[in-house]
């Protein structure tokens, strides 16, 4: 089996970090970018790290603003992916927001991501609206994500159950994982 560990990124992970923005977003942003995200009280980042060595092969991050996290990245490197790793960094994510006492989380996702559409999809988001045009890049317009109810008691029952399916995939892939540094089975 193999470790994965989901945690805070460190500074010295930027580079890495950056690189697996170019290879899943194309370069959505620069180390700069990343850096201000770093040091900014309502951003809210987790890698996704394999082995001893903690190579980054994921990546999530939020905006806390009012009582909402803003979910601005999702992303697993595509040799890891299909294995269940972005539903634990959803799962990470939402989790989080739940414990700065967010009320909602939002996105926003292209319209032909379909496997990124089926994720939110499975995390009880809705779609909430369409931007004509949103990604620069290629014109692609971008469906508005919506989930709400973290802020209820019943939720937390949600993530527990959440995080059992989640835990019950990455074994079936052979994968061991620990957030924050405590393992989970």
């Amino acid at each position: 089996m193999s470790q994965l560990n989901l945690h805070p990124p460190q500074l010295e992970q930027l580079g890495e970090i950056v690189a697996l923005d170019n290879c899943c977003l194309g370069g959505l942003w620069t180390i700069d970018g990343y850096k201000r995200e770093l040091a900014s009280p309502n951003s809210h980042f987790l890698l996704l790290s394999l082995g001893p060595q903690k190579s980054v092969i994921g990546c999530g991050c939020f905006w806390a603003i009012l009582e909402e996290a803003h979910i601005t990245l999702l992303m697993v490197h595509p040799d890891y992916q299909g294995q269940g790793l972005g539903q634990l960094l959803l799962y990470g994510l939402l989790r989080d927001a739940v414990k700065r006492q967010l009320e909602r989380a939002t996105l926003e996702v292209r319209v032909s991501n379909q496997a990124a559409l089926t994720l939110y999809q499975k995390f009880g988001f809705k779609i909430a609206g369409r931007r004509k045009g949103y990604y620069q890049q290629t014109g692609e317009d971008a469906l508005i994500l919506w989930r709400g109810d973290l802020h209820y008691p019943q939720f937390q029952q949600v993530l527990s159950t959440w995080e059992q399916q989640i835990s019950d995939r990455l074994t079936t892939n052979h994968w061991q994982f620990s957030i924050d540094g405590c393992a989970m089975d």
